[in-house]
């Protein structure tokens, strides 16, 4: 029977967060680190699931017959792909597929998207499936939103797909419209860092399904179909300010400004053209970022204490600037950084973390890197 290996990453995302299911603009770039799946074909339909995470576990189950809620846990996004391909009239074939990933789980970086997407790349290319990658991201979104219950946007699954090599990727969520722009730190002697606080999250928790209801609510109020558009029409979260009710009025303006921020940083790296761009432009960036989790922190009130120590902590020992990443109530944070003021950096940010009798933080380096692949 055939073997493929196949890789799709996880994702840092520089600003835009809670801005993809408000239809509005993100800014990822992939990792280097990912989840890989091994998947052998089989003959008798069925699909076998196996992770080297959870190694005690087998989950067999037969495409056919699944049903959103019908596996739980890790296993559902990867079955929960399965019943999406199927739901869209593609047939999937049976498989074996063993999946393995370095990525931290439930740290802000998706992991989960990257585990979706390994897999649907790998069950597309075992049954003779072409799905353009856009539409692809869909059924990877449908799968966590229907099958999995998470009410999750569009950036992670498109992340996965979509991003290249040394850039960031402006995604408008409205129109799935993309622009790769050139992020290239390191030729610029800076490093970006992510910083895993070790304080998990879950997406399938209430308060995320909470802020997106408020968000709606915050919409309807304005009489707009989605918020994220008016980054573009009305950067300044003027329209937002009118809203009467102080939650909907911190809600709105957290999305709108969040786009606006997006735009405005992939606007200075498209201006450095090979996105390596002067000391001048990085500290600017960094203020943006700052600025970003300042508003995650105050207007959406998802932030954590761990997240907010690391941030100042970061900007107080030399970084440029650091924000939370992902859906936020754990999870991890990024900073940009000097390089040659990482090490001093993350030595700083142990002992932070350990004085307060915290477990030491865990580091990635964040290098901007190839969409999902085949490795072999």
């Amino acid at each position: 029977m055939e073997t493929q290996v196949w890789f799709a990453p996880g994702r840092a995302n520089l600003m835009g967060e809670h801005t993809d299911y408000n239809e509005g603009f993100v800014l990822p770039f992939a990792l280097a680190q990912g989840v890989t799946a091994t998947a052998t074909a089989r003959d008798d339909g069925l699909l076998v699931l196996r992770s080297k995470q959870v190694p005690d576990e087998t989950v067999t189950v037969n495409p056919g017959s699944l049903a959103p809620g019908s596996v739980t846990g890790w296993a559902a996004y990867p079955a929960g792909v399965a019943w999406a391909l199927g739901a869209a009239g593609l047939a999937v074939r049976g498989a074996s597929v063993d999946v393995d990933s370095n990525l931290p789980a439930g740290a802000g970086v998706s992991s989960s998207a990257a585990l979706e997407c390994a897999v649907a790349l790998a069950l597309c290319s075992l049954s003779g499936i072409s799905v353009p990658r856009t539409a692809l991201a869909a059924l990877a979104k449908q799968a966590e939103n229907e099958f999995v219950g998470a009410p999750t946007g569009i950036i992670d699954q498109s992340a996965a797909l979509l991003c290249q090599q040394g850039h960031a990727m402006l995604l408008d969520c409205q129109t799935l419209e993309t622009t790769q722009v050139p992020l290239r730190p390191a030729a610029a002697g800076i490093s970006i860092l992510v910083i895993d606080t070790r304080v998990t999250h879950a997406l399938v928790s209430g308060e995320y399904a909470a802020r997106r209801a408020e968000c709606e609510a915050a919409a309807l109020a304005l009489g707009v179909p989605s918020l994220g558009p008016l980054a573009r029409t009305d950067p300044d979260a003027a329209l937002a300010g009118r809203l009467a009710d102080p939650v909907l009025r911190r809600r709105a303006r957290h999305v709108v400004t969040d786009g606006a921020r997006a735009m405005a940083i992939a606007g200075a790296l498209q201006d450095t053209g090979d996105g390596r761009s002067g000391d001048e432009t990085w500290r600017a960036i960094g203020s943006l970022l700052t600025e970003g989790h300042a508003s995650l922190r105050d207007d959406f009130e998802v932030s954590w204490r761990e997240a907010d120590v690391t941030v100042e902590a970061a900007i107080a020992a030399g970084g440029y600037g650091a924000k939370m990443i992902g859906g936020g109530f754990g999870g991890s944070v990024l900073a940009l950084v000097p390089a040659d003021r990482e090490g001093e950096i993350r030595a700083v940010l142990t002992e932070t973390y350990l004085s307060r009798g915290w477990l030491p933080p865990e580091f990635l380096d964040a290098v901007p890197s190839p969409a999902g692949r085949r490795l072999s």
